[in-house]
């Protein structure tokens, strides 16, 4: 009969108390491994009948008599261990045997040799067991299929789905791969603050929180931008920040409250120029971890090697939608297109929001393939710098790839008298109710007025990279500790 798991965490317990009254301390301070198993499993020819160690989560076990073998899994991978009666003396056997579980973290050391099947094995001499765990692991063959729980005890979900480990490794290179980019260009990586007295540089509800000794209200930054183009103003002309910021937000496949957004400045630069930085840290990326440009993604394939095509916002919208927004200029006009297309709206949205509404619902589910979407409407686009030859655009792009915004970037606003105005309609827009718009940042206005360089600024959401190159579905298989409700127990 199977044992509830109250039964199987009193029983290891027992366990537990049974190695401390033979004078095994169950949690010892130190182990120090001779090599890792991949090691072993790539230097088989100049370790065979040689002594190592290594530790590691014992995972599996299979006993037969006067012998057993066991699966024990490092950070680089498994190995098979084989016990023996006669090697090891009858005491420490029969102790391994009944007192050891699957899931427990040993230190081993033996011999490494290979089975009559050819696998290589380690012929263990000695062991110690380095923690007792306490709480049975999922079944393995069962494995850990609930999404919820996967996401709550990720330590779970590490140490039963090898697959997801691999997530979070290829994670790691991504990341290290955008520094080593940026870096090689003469970029300077910089840490700005994430409590801000203002929150600004997007659209989006921010986190509030109170400093006590200050007595007054700071916010969770939204976005990185508004201090880094500080730093242009202060001379340091290639700058960027892979760092946290924070949206009061709905949760969904696509976002979490908290995410990793990289982004950089540069001086001197426009928006061409970081369309190309664009392709060309993607394309770089995705090769060095992958080795191709040609990935798959849910199915699809996607080239990623560049350039990239190219279509203006409004360009899209014909191809896709059937309407020409470059013939409206009224508002009212604007939101009875919508209307005619079965677009929602509350009718006090101007003419570049409608052509946004339009984007969102007839465009962006056709953009499979790395585009770059250009010139977008002046009035969701409050630090872009005006386009010369149409006043109601300005040079921003977002790059999509399966059918998401993975990247947005602007020909940088430095004029700080259209700054302001920009600023003071965002105010108002936020005095109506709109919770998401930008307020008057002061003290960014003084910076401007000192003189920032023209540069080029971009933005890419790292989760959502990281969900491309990993094949990842949604958001939260790509975060560590992704947001939740609390559990209700």
């Amino acid at each position: 009969m199977a044992l509830d798991a109250n039964e199987l965490v009193q029983q290891r317990q027992n366990k537990l108390q049974l190695l401390r009254e033979r004078g095994l301390n169950p949690y010892p301070n130190h182990y120090q491994p001779t090599h890792q198993v991949v090691d072993i499993l790539g230097n088989f020819p100049a370790l065979e009948g040689q002594e190592v160690s290594v530790a590691g989560r014992m995972m599996a076990r299979r006993e037969h008599g006067k012998a057993a073998f066991a699966d024990l899994y490092d950070r680089s991978g498994r190995i098979q261990l084989y016990f023996r009666q006669d090697f090891l003396g009858e005491e420490a056997f029969k102790t391994w045997l009944d007192l050891v579980d699957i899931g427990d973290i040993l230190g081993v050391a033996g011999l490494v040799f290979k089975t009559r099947r050819g696998e290589i094995s380690l012929e263990v001499r000695q062991w110690e067991i380095l923690t007792k765990s306490l709480r049975p692991l999922p079944e393995k063959w069962h494995g850990l299929k609930d999404v919820e729980l996967r996401y709550r005890q990720r330590y779970l979900d590490l140490i039963v789905n090898p697959q997801v480990r691999e997530v979070f490794v290829r994670r790691s290179q991504i990341i290290k791969g955008i520094r080593a980019f940026l870096d090689e260009r003469g970029f300077l990586e910089v840490e700005t603050p994430s409590m801000q007295p203002e929150a600004g540089g997007a659209a989006a509800r921010p986190f509030i929180t109170y400093h006590n000794a200050l007595q007054m209200h700071f916010y969770l930054r939204i976005a990185l931008e508004l201090h880094l183009k500080r730093l242009l103003v202060g001379g340091l002309e290639r700058v960027y920040e892979l760092g946290r910021v924070f949206r009061n937000e709905g949760i969904s496949t696509r976002h979490n409250p908290e995410f990793t957004m990289l982004e950089c400045y540069q001086a001197y630069a426009d928006y061409e120029d970081m369309m190309r930085l664009t392709e060309e840290l993607i394309s770089r990326v995705a090769e060095e971890v992958l080795g191709t440009t040609r990935i798959a993604y849910q199915g699809e394939e996607i080239n990623l090697t560049p350039p990239w095509p190219r279509l203006t916002m409004q360009e899209a919208i014909r191809r896709y939608a059937g309407v020409d927004f470059a013939a409206i200029d009224v508002d009212a006009e604007a939101q009875e297109v919508g209307r005619r297309l079965g677009i929602e709206l509350t009718g006090t949205e101007m003419r570049g929001e409608v052509m946004n509404k339009v984007f969102s619902e007839f465009v962006e589910q056709h953009l499979v393939q790395p585009t770059f979407i250009l010139d977008y409407p002046l009035e969701i686009s409050p630090l872009a710098k005006r386009k010369e030859d149409d006043s109601r655009l300005v040079y921003r792009f977002e790059a999509f790839i399966a059918c998401r915004e993975l990247a947005n970037a602007f020909s940088e606003l430095n004029d700080p008298v259209d700054q302001r105005e920009r600023f003071v309609a965002q105010a108002e827009k936020f005095a109506r109710g709109d919770a998401e718009a930008q307020k008057v940042d002061e003290d960014f206005l003084v910076a401007l007025e000192y003189g920032m360089p023209p540069a080029g600024g971009l933005g890419i959401g790292v989760d959502r990279l990281v969900m491309l190159l990993t094949d990842s579905p949604s958001i939260r298989d790509v975060i560590l500790f992704p947001t939740l409700r609390p559990r209700e127990d």
